[in-house]
Parts: C-alpha cells; structure tokens; sequence
C-alpha cells in the first residue's frame, strides 16, 4: 500500500475505535468517572482529612495525579484488549493481515483509540477532581507527555495480552493479578520516600511508580523519582513493547488458526 492507502487505512481502524467507545459510553466512560467520585471522597475527603499534607500539598491535591494516571493506564489496557481480542474472536484479524495493510498501520490504529479512551477518562476524571481540590499544573509539556507515554504503554501491553489470550477470561487475569497490585504499589496514595527497605527498592522496579511520579511532577513538581528516568523507562518500555507487537503480528501468534 501506498502513504496515502496507509491514511486511509489507519483513519478506519481508529475512527471504528472511537465509534466503539462512545456507542457504549455507559461501559466505557461512566463507570471509571464514578469509581474515582468514591476514590475522592473516600481517601482524598475522609481519609485525607487524618492525614495531613504531603510534600506541602494536601493530601487530596497529592492523589490526584496519582488517581488520574490509575484511571489512564487500567482504561488504555482495558480498552485494547477487549476490542483486539474481540476482533480476533469474530476472525476480523485474519481479514487485516491478509489485505496490504502494513502491520505497523494495525498496531497504531489501535493504539491510538486506546490512548484515546484513557485521554478521554483522563480528562473527565480530572474535571471531577477539580470539585473537590483546587489544582494548577506546574509543567504543561511534562504533563501531557507522561499521560502520552503512560498510556501508550499500557495500550502496547494490552494489545500484548490480546494477541496471547485465547478465551475472554484470559483478558481478565492481567488486570487483576498483574496490573491492579502493580497500581496500587506504584505510589499513587503515598509517597515511596515513606517506605522501608527492602519494600522502596523493590517498589522501584515497578514501571508504574515512574509513570505516576512524571505525571504529579508536571501537575504538582514534585516526584519521588528523576524525571529524566522516569521519562527513559517510559520510553524503553513502549520501544520494547513496540517491537513485541510487531513481532507477534508478523508471526501471526495466536492470530492465524
């Protein structure tokens, strides 16, 4: 195919992706924006209010950044999943791999709806947390790049989970056993500084710390890690997930029966 059936090609699979998520926007956006209500007034109001300040923000302020990127990463990983998995499941896959379309036009497309979703609950889960804290971005561009890369990576990953999962409950068992023990270890309700050894060393190693910690350093400018490292494992994880991505495709792993 050419640059332009290429256009073509991607601007069809992620408008599908857009149609999808706001045709059931009852599944898609509700649910995440009324889970993280209840994480605001649970932690951020009643908890918050014993705890004090953090890192001189009130505690709801320090959470918020946290909870945003939580409802980010879950919704990117859950969005890709389930729609790649579906198409595999209706056999729609095997039509896309024998067309001219180039493995790396089916990837974005589905990519960006996912990054799409996890912007959209970003955004709504956000203007919610506004009601409740009053909040002003320290770092525009750092920002917007950490919920870029963040949710770019788990999108990658979910689009991982899909190609190998080979009934619906396979999609499930990442996100439970994996990805919420991962959320919750990741810094988003505390601070790694207040741990002890050997629980901060090992909370380093989990790649959603520098995901949280990138994204509350450009909305509050504090961060339990160094930017320019959380930014390095952001980026080796979605050049390594890029190329296991393309891989399976051009394999045809799980895809061709």
């Amino acid at each position: 195919m050419n640059g332009t059936g290429n256009l073509v090609a991607l601007n069809t699979i992620v408008r599908r992706e857009i149609v999808r998520i706001m045709r059931i926007w009852t599944q898609t956006l509700i649910p995440p924006a009324i889970t993280m209500t209840l994480y605001f007034v649970i932690f951020g109001k009643l908890i918050g209010s014993r705890i004090g300040q953090m890192h001189g923000f009130t505690y709801m302020q320090y959470i918020v950044p946290g909870l945003v990127m939580m409802s980010i990463i879950t919704n990117s990983y859950g969005n890709i999943s389930s729609s790649f998995f579906g198409a595999k499941f209706s056999r729609a896959v095997e039509e896309m791999l024998v067309s001219p379309m180039p493995n790396w036009v089916i990837l974005l497309g589905y990519v960006t709806g996912a990054v799409t979703r996890g912007l959209v609950v970003g955004a709504l889960v956000l203007l919610i947390a506004l009601f409740f804290t009053d909040l002003h971005v320290a770092h525009p561009l750092i920002t917007f790049l950490s919920v870029l890369l963040g949710a770019t990576v788990f999108s990658l990953a979910g689009f991982v989970n899909a190609v190998f999962a080979k009934k619906f409950d396979d999609i499930a068992l990442v996100p439970t056993f994996v990805l919420t023990p991962l959320t919750y270890l990741g810094g988003v309700f505390y601070s790694v500084d207040l741990l002890g050894e050997p629980w901060r060393s090992i909370s380093m190693v989990n790649p959603i710390l520098y995901m949280v910690n990138a994204f509350r350093f450009g909305v509050l400018g504090v961060s339990d890690v160094q930017i320019g490292v959380a930014f390095a494992v952001m980026l080796v994880f979605v050049v390594g997930l890029t190329a296991v991505a393309l891989h399976l495709l051009k394999r045809g792993v799980g895809l061709r029966s």
